[in-house]
């Protein structure tokens, strides 16, 4: 068989065969895994008549009645000519005329519609760029980062109604936003599922955040715990919210967001109600596995009431609900706060392939592929994370309706939003199900159209974007997500020079959320004292413990170095065991850098040593069930919490 029709198969479908890995080594795809990413993507390729037979059919496919353009630039539209009608999404119509396949720039925003002879074309004319902090403050902010799970409050975990007490007393404390970890809808009925970046649905929410208090209900106080037993709390909340389902059917804004819900909330409830049911029963989790008419979402509603699960579904959509109405109330009391921004949302890179989207629209995602990353010095067997997104051609197919769905959802109750992974929003890691990262392959998504509708919802909404750009960044893309105004993430322990030092303040860049640290990094304690270094040491992860800590001592130098040259610290480089120093400093560096917007983590504002989440390590290390010690009214009441808001704010007042 000839490779050449293997590859040009392959290119014509998105993949990208030549790439360079994180030491600028070129890599090549192997054959076998081309072929085995092509037949999941549904394109016979075993034969190079097969090849060319799927070309043939890529080729032909038909031309997309939705356009993603510019604003105020001419708009070319293939196999056109001559008159037609254009309406404008405020009403108006007007007469155009296309001439060689060119319409004149339409200068109005918006999503409008072009009539023509033998088609209708939907028109997503876009702004150049997303709205930024300093378009709507007009100077640096700053703001914080937490787990919502992790926040003190009465309950087994912190939920949104703990978020909007913290929210108001970091609004009050001079911040402008409170960026927080994603609030998808997991798996109501498996609670050892917690992790918030494997959801089963990005359109809807986690119903465990909902705050019974938004009802007038006062909530039942639990003991503290320093980790969260997820399989006994869980349950526990739900029990709780389950008693509130007869108030919600009477109140009349329960009736109009299940009615605004439609179809898609109906069946998002159908299938927590039906997982549920075969959990407990079958102790099956995967939908895939469900009997045959429940894996057909048209047939499974009858079903399911043949089953008795109509009061459950009725649960489910109150789930919904309380949590949308919680949320809303959280992202208020922010901006009542003072906040400019508000809540900043987290927007998943994928979601989990056995859960509720995959189960009622799985046309929009790739199916027998899920996403990862390829080698790199963190990980030098790849990653791979189990978990799917959207497949590239239904997006251009269903006229990008699934991404601004999830994007609006994401957008709803908040003032931003940090795009995970935004890498993704060009390329992304794929390999066939069960297969191994090294066995994978770039996939190209339509990456101009995306951040051209991103901008658009940013100026609808008047919502900042941020888009993580962390990991093997294609050349040229930061420059690209800054141009259209996505703020990049400048973590302080990426930020280096050539010769291996820290940058200076002044030297960040200017479009983009400076930070200390990460959900997925130690904060900046627990780096100085090489926390993290202990704990896969201890776990079996260290390659070389003796070799990790005489570099953690190297790069400890220069931090210290470059602490002191900014004029943050002073004094000689404290030893592994004084970290407070180190945070106020770091701290302090941080938010005199020339980023437009600063977010310090919770963790780093406290100054301590655990981390969130140790990428990698799922059972071993406590991920996603850390608890801040203190509650809202007693955190920003710490001596140290104090000192650091102290400095944030003479770098970046209001």
């Amino acid at each position: 068989m000839s490779q050449d029709a293997l590859s040009d198969l392959a290119e014509a479908a998105g993949l990208i065969l030549d790439w360079e890995d994180t030491q600028s080594v070129p890599q090549r795809v192997a054959p076998d895994a081309v072929r085995a990413i092509l037949t999941a993507l549904g394109y016979a390729c075993d034969t190079e008549a097969a090849c060319r037979e799927s070309l043939s059919r890529l080729k032909a496919a038909p031309a997309p009645d939705f356009l993603a353009v510019d604003v105020g630039q001419p708009i070319l539209i293939a196999a056109a000519d001559g008159a037609g009608k254009l309406r404008l999404e405020s009403g108006e119509v007007r007469d155009v005329r296309i001439k060689g396949g060119v319409l004149p720039a339409i200068a109005e925003p918006g999503y409008h519609s072009l009539e023509l002879a033998d088609r209708q074309l939907t028109l997503a004319v876009c702004p150049d760029r997303c709205v930024t902090p300093t378009d709507l403050l007009e100077r640096r902010s700053w703001g914080l980062t937490t787990q919502i799970y992790s926040l003190a409050g009465p309950g087994g975990f912190g939920d949104f109604g703990d978020l909007a007490a913290f929210a108001a007393k970091a609004g009050q404390a001079g911040a402008d936003a409170l960026a927080i970890s994603p609030v998808h809808a997991l798996f109501a009925a498996d609670p050892n599922h917690y992790s918030p970046y494997s959801p089963s649905s990005r359109d809807w929410l986690n119903g465990l955040f909902a705050d019974p208090a938004v009802l007038g209900v006062t909530r039942t106080a639990q003991p503290p715990a320093d980790l969260i037993d997820w399989p006994e709390a869980s349950p526990a909340k739900l029990t709780e919210l389950r008693a509130l389902v007869g108030a919600a059917n009477q109140d009349a804004r329960y009736r109009s967001f299940v009615q605004n819900g439609g179809e898609d909330l109906r069946r998002h409830a159908l299938f927590e109600a039906l997982h549920g049911h075969f959990r407990r029963t079958q102790q099956i989790h995967d939908w895939r596995a469900w009997p045959a008419p429940f894996q057909d979402t048209h047939a499974a509603e009858a079903a399911a009431a043949e089953l008795g699960l109509n009061d459950e579904i009725a649960f489910h959509l109150t789930l919904q609900w309380l949590a949308d109405l919680s949320l809303g109330q959280a992202h208020a009391a922010a901006r009542a706060a003072g906040m400019g921004i508000g809540l900043i949302t987290d927007l998943a890179v994928g979601l989990d392939p056995a859960g509720a989207h995959a189960w009622s629209r799985r046309e929009d995602l790739l199916t027998g592929l899920t996403l990862g990353a390829p080698p790199d010095a963190f990980q030098a067997n790849g990653q791979g994370w189990g978990i799917t997104s959207f497949a590239p051609d239904a997006l251009i197919r269903g006229g990008f309706a699934p991404f601004l769905k999830t994007l609006r959802s994401a957008l709803r109750h908040a003032g931003g939003v940090r795009i995970d992974h935004a890498l993704g929003l060009k390329r992304i890691w794929v390999l066939p199900e069960g297969a191994s990262p090294l066995e994978g392959a770039y996939l190209k998504y339509p990456f101009e159209d995306l951040l051209r509708l991103i901008a658009l919802e940013s100026q609808r909404a008047q919502a900042v974007v941020i888009g993580e750009d962390l990991g093997v960044v294609p050349p040229g893309l930061r420059d690209m997500l800054e141009g259209r105004g996505l703020l990049g993430m400048r973590v302080l322990a990426f930020e280096r020079t050539k010769d291996g030092g820290f940058k200076r303040p002044e030297d960040y860049d200017a479009g983009a959320a400076a930070m200390t640290s990460t959900h997925d990094l130690p904060p900046v304690a627990g780096w100085w004292a090489g926390r993290d270094i202990e704990w896969r040491d201890r776990l079996g992860d260290a390659k070389d413990r003796v070799a990790d800590d005489a570099e953690r001592a190297e790069h400890r130098h220069l931090l210290w170095q470059a602490l002191s040259e900014a004029g943050a610290a002073d004094g000689p480089e404290p030893p592994p065991s004084e970290t407070q120093p180190v945070v106020d400093a770091a701290i302090a560096m941080t938010a005199a850098t020339a980023c437009e917007l600063l977010l310090v983590p919770v963790e780093d504002l406290l100054g301590v040593e655990e981390q969130v989440n140790l990428p990698g390590i799922v059972e071993r290390h406590p991920n996603w069930r850390r608890r801040l010690p203190l509650a809202a009214d007693a955190f920003f009441e710490e001596p140290a919490v104090r000192r650091r808001l102290d400095s944030l704010n003479t770098e970046r007042p209001r």
